[in-house]
């Protein structure tokens, strides 16, 4: 006599369980690579660099939506070189209000993170802090206090809606 357990086909759960992989170390380069990427002061260059980009892109966007208050009395050629100006002017000033902002927050989170020895939402919210009072510090102190709340916020704002922290 067989028994009926020996005849039978596995179950569904016990079919689509994935097949149990060794697991695998790093290599020398991915090592090399994860402790530069962890060096505060190539990530905030970086960051950066990327927000300056970005301003870079959103000033030719912006300046190129701008119209001449004289439109009806300029030729063709004046308001290109109007267009051109202004987006000239929006994308180096927006290059250089993104990359700030890239480069303190980036900083600020990453040296709280490093002093905490914790990746969480408070560090977001105290590099929040910390770009919006320096952004807005040349206002004074209320105008500080007022950007290190409204940035605070924002910042956790975004945090949530990424989801980043557990």
């Amino acid at each position: 006599m067989s028994s009926n357990n020996e005849n039978k086909s596995p179950s569904p759960k016990e079919a689509e369980k994935p097949a149990i992989e060794p697991i695998r170390l790093p290599t020398v380069e991915e090592i090399r690579g994860q402790d530069i990427w962890n060096n505060c002061a190539v990530r905030s260059i970086v960051s950066g660099v990327m927000g300056g980009g970005l301003g870079l892109l959103m000033g030719l966007f912006i300046g190129s939506l701008d119209n001449p208050i004289m439109q009806s009395e300029m030729s063709g050629k004046e308001q290109f070189l109007f267009t051109a100006k202004q987006m000239g002017r929006r994308s180096w000033s927006s290059a250089k209000a993104f990359a700030f902002m890239g480069l303190i927050f980036s900083a600020a989170e990453c040296v709280v993170e490093k002093a905490r020895a914790k990746h969480d939402t408070t560090n977001t919210v105290v590099a929040g802090c910390v770009t919006g009072g320096a952004m807005s510090a040349k206002g004074g102190p209320k105008a500080a206090c007022a950007g290190c709340a409204g940035f605070a916020a924002f910042s956790v704002l975004i945090e949530k809606f990424l989801d980043r922290h557990d």
